[in-house]
């Protein structure tokens, strides 16, 4: 019976088979002539059909003039540049056990290979491997087989060279003075606010041309990239004046605009890697207006440490904060608080 064993960290699995050949009447074979081999009856494993050989007075005559059985394992059909496996014999006792003779390493077979000197023919006639004139071979058969290359999905890149060339496109975009062309159905897949747009019961009557307000041009063709290819653009080369940070900080509020969560949490995770003294604040305000919980705990244990506190406070993205997010401060203060080991309470004002 073959058996199947995966090796998860190589290119490779390996297929085991084992089959059993039983001579009855082993003292008859004596005198059978050398070159002459009882055969198994012909088995598959890895794909490949197998028989074994045992030649009882030898394949071929021995060096030092002394019989010995031959034992072999032949390659049945035909296979182009052989097959690679590792072999291995057993001889098996009476009583069932396995007595190991030998093991091979991996080789690379073609026809034909196995031992010419198995085993001399007087010493197995006397071994205890013989009883009621009876002789077990044992061989098992493991074929090395190559998992199929598959190659990497292009699905991203066939769906962008779609939005880059604009084939089929059913309706288009004007964003700051620039238009985007795109398709209804790709965009629908995407994004639940699209879907609702196009197809939904409150459709608006004019799909086919759609004036995007409040929203920077770079911004909405970074959205546009990701629906179709499904990864962050390089935003270095769309920011059009815009630091990296911003222009992710913008692609936040845009995916959450439009109900596209994988992007959403892929740029809160983008902010969360990258704070610095001079956004944090404005990241913060970010957290707050769009529910990113992840985003603001960590901006506020960024603006908590002394080192950073002061250089914070004389952004205009703090000024921001003081302004139209209050209760963000006073986030920040408990936070603060709780870093120096005292407990804050706040009186007056709702959660």
């Amino acid at each position: 019976m073959a058996r199947l064993n995966l090796n998860q960290d190589s290119k490779y699995f390996i297929v085991r088979g084992t089959h059993s050949l039983k001579i009855r009447g082993f003292s008859s074979t004596k005198g059978i002539g050398i070159g002459e081999c009882i055969s198994s009856d012909i088995f598959s494993v890895g794909g490949h059909l197998w028989q074994i050989e045992f030649y009882p007075d030898g394949r071929t005559v021995h060096a030092s003039g002394d019989i010995y059985a031959s034992l072999f394992i032949r390659l049945v059909s035909k296979c182009e540049g052989g097959v690679e496996a590792y072999f291995k014999y057993v001889l098996l006792d009476p009583s069932g056990n396995k007595w190991l003779k030998r093991r091979d390493g991996k080789f690379t077979l073609k026809a034909q290979w196995g031992y010419e000197d198995l085993y001399k023919r007087t010493e197995l006639e006397t071994s205890h491997f013989i009883k009621d004139d009876c002789l077990t071979i044992q061989c098992t058969v493991s074929v090395v087989k190559t998992f199929i290359s598959l190659p990497l999905s292009d699905l991203g890149q066939i769906y962008g060279q779609l939005l880059e060339s604009k084939e089929g496109s059913d309706v288009s975009f004007e964003v700051e003075g620039e238009t985007f062309y795109a398709h209804k159905i790709i965009l629908s897949t995407r994004s639940p606010v699209f879907k609702a747009q196009f197809f939904g019961p409150l459709k608006e009557e004019n799909t086919q041309f759609i004036r995007i307000e409040e929203m920077q041009a770079p911004v909405f063709k970074a959205i546009l990239q990701f629906i179709y290819c499904d990864v962050i653009p390089d935003v270095g080369e769309e920011l059009a004046g815009l630091e990296t940070t911003i222009m992710i900080q913008h692609l936040l509020a845009a995916a959450d605009r439009y109900g596209i969560e994988r992007l959403r949490s892929l740029c809160e995770l983008r902010l969360c890697e990258n704070l610095d003294i001079d956004t944090v604040a404005s990241s913060l305000a970010l957290a707050e207006q769009h529910g990113c919980f992840q985003l603001k705990l960590m901006c506020l244990e960024f603006i908590g440490f002394p080192e950073h506190l002061e250089g914070v406070m004389r952004t205009n993205g703090f000024k921001n904060l003081k302004e139209n997010y209050p209760a963000v401060i006073v986030d920040l203060l408990e936070s603060i608080a709780r870093a120096k080991g005292y407990t804050c309470i706040t009186y007056g004002q709702e959660n």
